[in-house]
């Protein structure tokens, strides 16, 4: 992997999950091979792991994504440039020593204080620096927590129990009947990551396939999901089969019914206040099931039209969150959908905005196969 390839990976991957997606519980195989194969361990794939022994080996980039997120760097704070690429087995540089040492601290943190649960993250001291900050902020930059909506000794609001936000939702957006008579949708528009501006394709078809191709000036980038897996192309890259998080998300994205199936999707939901989104009120309704992350949806107190969906993506060192906000609702053959949504990650942002919407029209297949797979990759972060 190069070094521009690697920010791809945080960047460009993370978008493509996003508009295909995301997301975002995972039902299908990964592609990446046989039900029945017994996955590699990333000391088995990748050279010179010490610390990150034991992980699957497809979890080793999201391990090292969540690191740069939590202290807001790039590959090269840790890795060193050797020819064209990177040389991320040789441990040249002293931030990678040091991160091995951090690493191995917060496991001992958490295995000695929280009988092993995963409390402490390196996001916990670092909070999107590279140097934690260690001395207590005084005076005017002294942070100042948002006050209270109630007294103490005041009562929690009530709100009406989630099915009635799901139920308003599913109105709003045209009710079952005019849903379930879309059977594609073929969407033309604009990429915007910044000041940098992209033309956008993408394809759906039930039941849950999906495809978005971005046309960046460096070459596609391919996101696909065919129902039961997925795979992402970046230019001058050998495709990439979806791990199981990332078959979730792109589950969740492909679903042309998801204000039908939304509320299956966890096994109980409570309801809470939401924050503000783009100036609008909204409710909070949180969907858990035991052994899955948390879902948070957002729906607009006036219009039941969801307006933030917030999932999360395990790693084996924390959770790495992806917020898409949705705008721009427009009614198209009698149902409403986005035509504006924006994805957030730490560190990277992108906003996808649709010129054009067809639906009921003719999609291949064929569009969400993935190609023939390339030669092996690059080495990616070793640790």
């Amino acid at each position: 992997m190069t070094a521009k390839s690697c920010k791809i990976s945080l960047r460009i991957g993370g978008a493509a999950v996003t508009i295909v997606l995301v997301v975002l519980a995972a039902r299908g195989q990964s592609a990446s091979g046989p039900a029945s194969q017994t996955p590699k361990l990333a000391e088995q794939q990748f050279k010179n792991i010490k610390v990150l022994k034991g992980i699957p080996a497809d979890q080793l980039i999201p391990a090292m994504q969540f690191i740069a997120a939590s202290l807001g760097v790039e590959c090269e704070f840790c890795h060193v440039h050797e020819g064209r690429g990177m040389a991320f087995d040789k441990d040249d540089k002293k931030q990678k020593v040091t991160a091995r040492k951090m690493i191995e601290m917060m496991s001992a943190i958490n295995k000695d204080n929280f009988d092993g649960k995963r409390e402490v993250t390196c996001y916990s001291c670092h909070r999107g620096a590279a140097d934690p900050v260690a001395t207590p902020i005084i005076g005017a930059d002294l942070p100042t927590p948002e006050s209270p909506d109630k007294k103490p000794g005041e009562a929690q609001p009530s709100f009406p129990p989630a099915d009635q936000f799901f139920a308003k939702y599913l109105s709003a957006a045209g009710g079952p009947d005019a849903l379930r008579k879309i059977t594609s949708r073929v969407e033309k528009g604009t990429l915007s990551i910044g000041d940098q501006h992209s033309a956008a394709d993408i394809f759906q078809k039930v039941p849950d396939k999906r495809l978005s191709i971005m046309h960046l000036a460096s070459g596609d980038s391919v996101t696909a999901f065919d129902g039961h897996s997925g795979w992402m192309a970046v230019p001058g890259r050998p495709p990439h089969m979806m791990t199981e998080a990332e078959n979730e998300a792109a589950r969740m994205d492909a679903d042309l019914y998801f204000p039908i199936d939304v509320k299956t999707m966890r096994q109980k939901f409570t309801v809470e206040s939401g924050e503000k989104v783009d100036g609008h009120e909204t409710n909070l309704v949180i969907g858990e099931t035991e052994g899955q992350n948390p879902l948070k949806l957002y729906f607009d107190t006036q219009s039941g039209l969801l307006v933030r969906l917030v999932r999360f993506a395990e790693t084996p060192l924390g959770r790495l969150p992806t917020q898409i906000d949705y705008a721009d609702y427009r009614e198209a053959d009698g149902v409403k959908i986005p035509y504006r949504w924006t994805l957030s990650r730490p560190g990277n942002r992108f906003t996808i905005q649709v010129d054009q919407v067809q639906q009921n029209v003719p999609v291949s297949d064929a569009k969400f196969i993935p190609p023939p797979p390339g030669p092996p990759p690059g080495q990616p972060p070793a640790n």
